[in-house]
């Protein structure tokens, strides 16, 4: 069994929408999945330092503030995981460039039915949520 922890963020907007990326087909991890942006914390880094290296890697966004909101593990096949999620008004004078995944969207919570989302990925958006007084 390995170990894998995780940063995430979880970008919102004035519309209270949050923002998911569409996993590729091919992707290793949960293929063709609606996700965070976010990824593999390295060894020696921090999750903050890992969150700030993903999101500019994956769709060139600086962060600002993010706010951490809570460490969620989860089992994905035999690995143990630990994502560490944090939270971030969006800021719409910075553009969003994306670089993985087939595709990115803003969505209310109560719109992902439809999507392929993971349960503990619809968990933690429920505790953004939660988090940010809706």
């Amino acid at each position: 069994m390995a170990i894998r922890n995780i940063a995430v963020l979880i970008l919102y907007n004035d519309q209270k929408q949050f923002l998911l990326q569409h996993r590729s087909k091919d992707a290793p991890r949960l293929p063709n999945h609606w996700g965070f942006f976010g990824g593999g914390i390295e060894e020696g880094e921090t999750p903050e330092q890992a969150l700030a290296r993903e999101l500019i890697e994956e769709i060139e966004y600086e962060v600002d503030a993010p706010q951490f909101v809570f460490a969620q593990k989860f089992m994905y096949g035999e690995d143990e995981n630990t994502k560490y999620v944090f939270v971030e008004k969006y800021d719409p004078r910075k553009d969003l460039i994306q670089h993985e995944g087939q595709g990115m969207g803003w969505w209310k919570l109560e719109d992902l039915d439809n999507l392929l989302v993971i349960p503990h990925d619809q968990t933690a958006l429920s505790t953004v949520k939660k988090f940010l007084g809706e």
